[in-house]
């Protein structure tokens, strides 16, 4: 919950009752206590030192030094990644840009972003609460209360980030973000733009401007897409994948022909960033593999690719119609089952139960449509997804 304005003030201003608030657990079972205590010393003040001390919790995961940084809970679930905002800055720095203006700079993570990156930045914001903590968390960068659609400079790239959630859930359509794409788009016309979107977004809504679109994943697990304008692009588009240390770039430069034949030995899953760019064909080109269905992202093979792929391995033991998964599951002995889905409708913890499942070995399941019969191939992961 955001705080109120004496909230901040007291925040910034008792440094030693933030300290204090650390050391509580906290957990569901100690949250009473640990709150009635907080109450006793720091009065009204208790909520705001629980929500710091929640939402520091959350941004140690996410942001370059995010457990000293000052936030609430809703700016600390939708701040980019640390490493996220990295890759978008060393883009830039590719580039040239030598100026930013991130114009839904929130408490600033775009803006630390750039300034490692040795960019100049500046942040512009409504909300008046974040700006205070934008200029605790970055406070070489000056930031300025401004509304998105209007620009308070006129040099250097532009960073939006449009509100996806308003108070009755997910935003879908582009024209009712906040601020509304297009309006975006249009406030800055002729100004190269890097626009964070869903990772879902669909490309036709962006073509008349987009020039880059990259999808960007995070230990699997898909964070943003970012549209550049056709100043900032050398590709179409962009998945990169980012694994601690390690960065794989796939593009859609690189040939994506490949053969149809049948199942081979082995069964890939694609990381979800190369499945949204659209890049599953450029991977299986890249690695000598193949699709089981032109319209499924699940790729097959003889052999499993050296170095980093974006890809997760399996073994193939055996293919069956969906029908006959029972009993080959039983056949082997099955008990813990992982059970992958793609373009049949089944629920995989709804189809787990029904399988009632009593054996010791663990075991995968993919399960996906070939032409138009679905089908299920029961396989083991032969080894842990690289990248």
């Amino acid at each position: 919950m955001p705080y109120s304005s004496s909230e901040l003030d007291f925040l910034l201003s008792h440094p030693e009752a933030v300290e204090a608030a650390q050391q509580y657990p906290l957990t569901k079972k100690s949250e009473l206590a640990d709150l009635t205590a907080l109450r006793k010393q720091y009065g009204e003040n208790a909520r705001a030192l629980v929500e710091l001390v929640r939402a520091r919790a959350l941004a140690r995961k996410k942001i370059h030094g995010g457990d000293a940084w000052m936030l609430d809970g809703p700016s600390a679930q939708q701040a980019t990644p640390g490493v996220v905002a990295d890759v978008r800055a060393a883009h830039l720095r590719e580039f040239g840009v030598q100026r930013v203006t991130d114009v839904t700079c929130s408490v600033g993570t775009e803006l630390a972003a750039m300034q490692r990156a040795g960019i100049d930045a500046l942040g512009s914001d409504l909300d008046q609460i974040r700006l205070r903590m934008a200029r605790e968390n970055v406070p070489e960068v000056p930031v300025v209360r401004a509304d998105a659609l209007q620009p308070v400079t006129r040099e250097g790239v532009v960073i939006a980030d449009p509100a996806r959630r308003g108070t009755s859930g997910r935003i879908h359509r582009i024209d009712q973000l906040m601020p509304p794409l297009p309006e975006l788009v249009e406030a800055y016309r002729g100004r190269e733009l890097a626009v964070k979107c869903a990772p879902g977004i669909d490309f036709a809504d962006v073509v008349e401007w987009a020039g880059q679109i990259d999808i960007v994943s995070v230990d699997g697990d898909v964070k943003e897409a970012c549209v550049y304008t056709p100043g900032l692009a050398k590709v179409g588009r962009r998945a990169v994948l980012l694994r601690g240390d390690r960065t794989l770039v796939v593009t859609d430069a690189q040939p994506d022909d490949i053969p149809e034949k049948p199942l081979g030995d082995f069964v890939f899953d694609v990381d979800g960033a190369i499945v949204r760019a659209g890049l599953v064909r450029h991977v299986a080109h890249q690695h000598g593999l193949w699709q089981l269905d032109p319209r499924i992202a699940y790729l097959t093979g003889d052999s499993v690719p050296d170095g980093e792929t974006g890809l997760r391995a399996f073994v193939v033991h055996q293919q069956v119609p969906l029908k006959q998964l029972k009993s080959a599951l039983q056949g082997v002995n099955a008990g813990a089952v992982e059970i992958l889905v793609r373009g049949v409708d089944v629920d995989p913890d709804q189809l787990r139960k029904k399988l009632k499942l009593r054996g010791s070995e663990s075991w995968s399941v993919m399960i996906t449509r070939v032409g138009i019969s679905a089908t299920a191939i029961v396989c083991q992961p032969v080894m842990r997804e690289k990248l």
